[in-house]
């Protein structure tokens, strides 16, 4: 060997790679060890791989920090579980990390029961140091690591020789990092975040409160709920409660706010501001999150602003110390918008005005039943000061004759008259009654109010009508909160803690909404101004702009609601323009069909054209079952669920020689097909024999109808949120007979097929304990974790007050692993701890009446569908000439864009061919390859306390 070779010298080991082949392992794994102590530093993506680095900072430099390097890697080997009954002491461990805070280390594994096997080392120092022990444990990617108190000899030799110290190795041991849960920006002090709910009460709120306090104990922060809102703050006291993880227990199911709201008069004035910021520091409190309108969200974000000031003046009062000043100098503010008006700007909507939506609905369609009895007309007043969304939405969903909003007050001094002629209009058709719907705070164009019985008088004075006024009040804001609201509530309240818990000073007051189906941080105190200046809009009767200060699908579905009123087609339409649309449902029954087809003939016959239905689906155009819509053909369809026109899976493969003729015999020029996979699967078998049949060379489009949720192109389908509710309906009922027989799980199973949508979203309403999808499968480890997790939380329950649970399983989860088995194994494994049943809800999950989101979305969704068919006909028919029958024009449209999907992404609706959607298409399983809401999985197991699955 050479002489002058330099010795291989090797420093450190630079970091330790783990490799997770999901998303949902990949960020719990970052997250199990941020409360561990190790910090993210830094996070690198490409076009396959993400990676965090988080490093364990030392507190000497003696000591090398520990780096760990997670990557998410769709290719990464899946590591199998150990089991819990074997000596991990046998398994190869990945890493040793040494600590001088071993128990506190126990207390949190203890505390997330995450499983962990302790051992003792005996001590061979001749000196008779004490026994070490060792920590032996599985993180989320079933990576074993060792911790313990035993010091390392060669490090303690060879480092302490390098530094001029030569500090002994209990010095050492002194110095290294204590054990706390990873908070950024506060050092290692325990966070407290407390949760307040003010201004008018709002359904969902409770799920806001139960979200936040859980995911606040899961990051490891200490959770508290101010009672009575502000006063609450302002008594202190036991108006502030420090909330433990069951202390939520059964609050996704009640309405309004368990922790109360009250109006706090002392709160508007310094001097009580300056005794809750007392309070607050008393209770170690510095992260406050508000769920309110937005005068509590003003507030909240004023008291922030006050904050340093009022500390100041608290030392000088000698009220708490410097060190207590000093230690509380930042207060952290985060709104959450609990409003049943939807009026706050900046959010596509807010919690409890989706439940609100259908309170008004359930009312309305109990005196649509009435009216009809005996021919009346009812005038039913809604709240709604300066917004006009419940109104509106009401409107569309019910069916009503005419709404009055603040936003958009009636054109025109004679507007009296020409409602009067309208409803006239109506009557002549046969309609028996006249539903109008009034906003509390609706005003003409004058700024003088429109008021429930003002519109009473007109209708009874005019038109001689017998009417009556409904005015629902506060039985809005009451009941269970919806489905749609619990899981917004839910998700909002966990961006809420993580917005606290990446807070600064220098950061302004974050709102949490909603926009375009994410969930989303705004600066409050922008949101609150632009909500203001709707306000200020309509009090210089500058309606257009305040229309414009709300969302485009607000306009949008406004036109479409006048759209759909008229009574008498387009008289300026010349015959030849005339096209004959198809309308055709396809695969199951879903609620919103029937009001899709409703709005689709009403629509096209008000433009003038000549909307068919097709019974029965594709047997129905086979057989010739075809028959012209008129408008009154539909009137009541809005509230009915299933399909009036009759629908059923078979696809035009059953003949397609015979569904192209029937086409050409009925003269069709545009086809509407309303259904679930089998509709898209449809559009795709004619498009691809046009080059073979020339009659399905015509504009087609597919309005997504499932309650799966599985047709690609949409983010939701008509029919899942009515499903959603359903659902949710018959879980509550289930754990309510499981808590009255204590100690008792249910397995339900659900519909769903091969996608996981309804599993994944119902869980998440109803706070499912596990979720079985297809995208996951089951196995025995799946299950022995869920077991055990049971066992745990059982044992944990009070004597006596043991809490029913809930397991979702949906149908196409596993074919080895049926509800029945499941349910059989948990209640084996259970060894008489609790006892287990099943509820497979089968059908009833397609609903009865549609829910108001339903009915909204197929009014949208249809009328923007017609809109599409006239756009892809128009340019050919205009320029073709008259068939032989002279009915209409010759449409012939190969473009492969004129078969589309009509979908709603966000707040927009959109259109995407056929052919173009087949690369997102899993054919094979009937879904797409991509789900929005697979994210949400993982909100269900960490309100669950699952920390073993997330």
């Amino acid at each position: 060997m050479d002489d002058d070779f330099e010795p291989i010298a090797l420093d450190q080991i630079a970091n330790v790679i783990l490799s997770a082949s999901t998303k949902e392992a990949y960020h719990a794994s970052v997250a199990w060890f941020e409360q561990l102590g190790f910090r993210a530093i830094m996070t690198e993506s490409s076009h396959e791989t993400t990676a965090t680095w988080l490093q364990l900072f030392s507190s000497t430099a003696t000591i090398h920090d520990v780096a760990l390097k997670i990557v998410l890697s769709p290719s990464a080997q899946v590591k199998l579980a150990t089991s819990s009954k074997m000596d991990w002491r046998i398994v190869p461990a990945l890493a040793t990390i040494t600590t001088n805070t071993l128990e506190a280390i126990e207390d949190h594994f203890t505390s997330i029961h995450w499983a962990y096997q302790r051992y003792t080392i005996p001590s061979k120092d001749p000196n008779g140091l004490d026994d070490c022990t060792a920590i032996y444990v599985h993180d989320p990617l079933n990576n074993l690591f060792i911790f313990t108190d035993k010091p390392n000899p060669f490090e303690s030799r060879s480092r302490t020789q390098t530094t001029q110290d030569k500090a002994p190795m209990s010095t050492l041991l002194k110095r290294r990092s204590t054990f706390q849960p990873f908070l950024p920006g506060f050092g290692h002090r325990r966070r407290k975040i407390a949760i307040l709910t003010s201004g008018g009460d709002a359904p969902g709120m409770n799920a806001a409160v139960r979200a936040v306090v859980r995911a606040a104990i899961t990051r490891g922060c200490d959770a508290y709920a101010v009672h009575e809102g502000y006063q609450g703050l302002v008594d202190g006291g036991d108006m502030i409660r420090k909330m433990n993880w069951d202390d939520v227990q059964g609050y996704l199911t009640t309405g309004g706010t368990v922790i109360g709201t009250a109006r706090c008069k002392a709160f508007r004035e310094r001097s009580g501001r300056l005794q809750a910021a007392k309070n607050m520091v008393k209770e170690g409190i510095d992260a406050l999150i508000v769920c309110g309108g937005d005068g509590s969200l003003t507030g909240a974000d004023l008291f922030r602003s006050e904050w340093p000031s009022l500390l100041v003046e608290l030392v000088e009062n000698e009220e708490i110390t410097q060190d207590d000043a000093d230690e509380y100098a930042h207060l952290n503010i985060v709104g959450l918008v609990g409003s049943i008006d939807n009026d706050m700007s900046s959010t596509d909507i807010t919690i409890g005005a989706v439940t609100c939506l259908h309170r008004i609905c359930e009312c309305i369609d109990s005196i649509s039943s009435t009216a009809s009895s005996h021919s009346r007309a009812f005038v039913v007043e809604v709240m709604g000061r300066h917004c006009g969304w419940l109104a509106l939405m009401a409107g569309i969903a019910t069916g009503a004759d005419f709404i009055f909003i603040p936003e958009r007050p009636p054109w025109g001094e004679d507007w009296q008259d020409r409602m009067c002629a309208e409803i006239k209009k109506h009557r002549d058709l046969g309609k028996r009654k006249t539903i109008v719907i009034v906003c509390e705070g609706a005003i003409d164009s004058n700024l003088e109010p429109i008021t429930a019985k003002g519109l009473m008088d007109l209708l009874t004075d005019r038109l001689h009508l017998d009417t009556r006024m409904t005015i629902l009040g506060h039985v809005q804001r009451g009941g269970k909160p919806c489905a749609f609201d619990r899981n917004l509530a839910t998700m909002q309240g966990i961006e809420a803690v993580e917005a606290v818990l990446s807070s600064s000073p220098d950061i302004p007051s974050p709102m949490i909404g909603m926009n375009e189906n994410k969930i989303t941080r705004t600066e409050l105190m922008e949101a609150v101004a632009l909500t203001g200046e709707v306000a200020k809009a309509i009090s210089r009767k500058d309606f257009v702009g305040a229309m414009d200060l709300r969302d485009p699908a607000f306009n949008q579905q406004y036109d479409q609601f006048l759209a759909l009123t008229l009574s008498a087609p387009n008289v300026g339409k010349k015959p030849q323009q005339s096209l004959r649309i198809a309308i055709i449902n396809v695969g199951a029954p879903a609620c919103g069909m029937n009001a899709a087809v409703r709005a689709a003939v009403r629509y096209a016959r008000n433009l003038g054209h000549v909307p068919l239905g097709i019974n029965n689906g594709f047997p129905g155009l086979v057989a010739g079952q075809v028959k012209e819509m008129e408008w009154m053909d539909v009137d009541g369809w809005m509230s009915q669920g299933g399909s009036e026109l009759g629908t059923n899976r078979d696809q035009p493969s059953l003949d397609l020689g015979m569904v192209s003729y029937q086409l050409q015999k009925f003269n069709i020029h545009s086809l509407l097909l309303i259904g679930g996979f089998e509709a898209y699967t449809a559009c795709l078998e004619m498009y691809n024999a046009r080059h073979l049949y020339p009659a399905f060379c015509m504009p087609m489009v597919h309005i997504p109808a499932t309650i799966s949720n599985n047709v690609p192109g949409t983010e939701y389908s008509l029919g899942c949120d009515t499903s959603l509710n359903a659902i949710m309906e018959a879980c509550d009922a289930l754990k309510q007979s499981a808590t009255a027989s204590r100690k008792r799980v249910f397995v339900v199973e659900v519909h769903g097929g091969k996608s996981g949508f309804l599993a994944v979203m119902s869980g998440l309403a109803v706070g499912a304990t596990s979720v079985y999808i297809p995208e996951e499968g089951v196995n025995l480890i799946r299950l022995q974790k869920d077991v055990t997790h049971l066992c745990q939380r059982y044992s944990q329950d009070a004597e006596g007050k043991s809490h029913g649970r809930v397991i979702i399983r949906s149908e196409a989860a596993s074919k080895t692993y049926t509800t029945d088995i499941i349910s059989a194994i948990i209640k084996e494994e259970g060894h008489q701890q609790f006892d287990s049943r099943t509820a497979t809800l089968g059908h009833i999950q397609q609903g009865n009446s549609p829910s108001p989101l339903d009915r909204v979305r197929a009014v949208r969704l249809a009328v923007c569908a017609v809109d599409f068919l006239l756009s892809h006909a128009c340019d050919i028919s205009s320029s073709a000439s008259t068939t032989s029958t002279g009915t209409g024009p010759d449409v012939y449209n190969k473009d492969p864009d004129s078969i589309a999907v009509a979908g709603i992404h966000g707040s927009s609706v959109t259109f995407t061919s056929v052919e173009a959607l087949l690369k997102d298409t899993d054919l094979k399983n009937r879904k797409p390859k991509q789900s929005w809401w697979m994210d949400y999985k993982r909100a269900v197991h960490l309100l669950a306390r699952r920390t073993d699955l997330v």
